[in-house]
C-alpha cells in the first residue's frame, strides 16, 4: 500500500467520507468508541448524524450522546427526531432495551436502510457487529448484519491482539479465525494472520457489498511496537490482490488526533 498524502487527521477525512450516507462499523476493538467520535466530528462540522446498530450496544453515556430513540421502525425513529433535530445534530437510536441485561436491541437492516433512504440525516453509523468486548474476531454465519445501503463498510482491529494467543481472551470466535487465517489455535496471533482475517471473504468485512468502499482501521496504535504492526498489516494487505480493502488507517480512536497513519491501495 502506498502512504497517502497528509490531511487534516480527522476520521472523516481518513475514511474518505464525502457528501452524506451510511458508514457501518464491524470487527473488534473500538467499534463504539469510533462510532461517537465519528459521529461528534461530523456534527461539529454542521452535519446531522445518527448512530444506531443492526446489534446489541450499551446504551450511550451523555457525553456519547445526549438523546436516544427508542422505537423499531423507521417511521417511529423519524417521527420522534424530527423535532430534536433542530436541537440536537447528533441523535441515536434502536428498536428497545433488553430488561435483563439493559442493552440496545437493533435495528433489522431494512429499517435502516429506509431511514437512510429518509435522508433526514447527513450521515448514518451503524454498529454493525458485535465482538463481546475482545479487540479481535472472526464472524459467524450470521454475521455481521450490514445494511444495503452502506456506502463504507470499516472493519476494525485492535492491535493491542498482535503478539498474544489465539484464545477466547483476545479473539471473539477464535475457531473460526482459526479456519480462515491457518492459525493454529494457541498460537502468537501474527500480522499476516489479521491481515488474512481482514482480506478473507469470509472474515472481518464478510457481507460488505460490491459498491461499498471499504476501509480498515486498525486502532489501539498506542506504542512504537503497534504502530509498526499497523504499518505491515497495511503493507500486507497492500500485496493481497483480491483484498477488497481500499484503505488502511492505523491510529487510536481516543487519541488527539486519532490518526497516526493512512494506506492507499497502490
Amino acid at each position: 500500500m502506498e502512504v497517502a498524502p497528509d490531511m487534516s487527521h480527522g476520521l472523516a477525512d481518513a475514511l474518505l467520507l464525502a457528501g452524506g450516507g451510511m458508514v457501518s462499523l464491524v470487527g473488534a476493538g473500538g467499534k463504539t468508541s469510533l462510532m461517537y467520535r465519528l459521529a461528534h466530528e461530523l456534527a461539529g462540522s454542521g452535519r446531522t448524524v445518527l448512530t444506531t446498530t443492526s446489534t446489541r450496544i450499551h446504551p450511550p453515556t451523555p457525553n456519547q450522546c445526549a438523546l436516544c430513540i427508542l422505537a423499531p421502525t423507521a417511521d417511529g425513529i423519524l417521527k420522534q427526531a424530527a423535532r430534536p433535530l433542530r436541537q440536537y445534530r447528533h441523535i441515536a437510536a434502536a428498536a428497545g432495551r433488553d430488561p435483563e441485561s439493559g442493552k440496545l436491541s437493533g435495528l433489522a437492516p431494512e429499517e435502516i436502510d429506509r431511514l437512510e433512504a429518509s435522508r433526514a440525516f447527513d450521515w448514518i453509523i451503524v454498529e454493525a457487529d458485535g465482538a463481546a468486548g475482545r479487540p479481535l474476531k472472526a464472524p459467524a454465519a450470521h454475521e455481521p448484519v450490514i445494511p444495503s445501503g452502506s456506502g463504507w463498510v470499516v472493519g476494525m482491529v485492535g492491535l493491542q491482539a498482535v503478539g498474544n494467543p489465539l484464545t477466547e481472551q483476545w479473539v471473539f470466535r477464535p475457531e473460526v479465525f482459526s479456519r480462515i487465517t491457518g492459525l493454529a489455535p494457541g498460537a502468537a496471533i501474527t500480522e499476516e494472520a489479521v491481515a488474512a482475517a481482514l482480506a478473507h471473504r469470509s472474515g472481518v468485512l464478510k457481507g460488505a457489498s460490491a459498491d461499498s468502499r471499504c476501509m480498515a482501521f486498525l486502532n489501539r496504535a498506542d506504542s512504537s511496537g503497534r504502530r509498526a504492526a499497523g504499518r505491515r498489516i497495511a503493507d500486507l494487505l497492500g500485496r493481497i490482490g483480491d483484498a477488497p480493502i481500499q484503505r488502511t488507517v492505523v491510529g487510536r480512536v481516543l487519541d488527539d488526533p486519532p490518526v497516526a497513519d493512512v494506506f492507499d491501495r497502490s
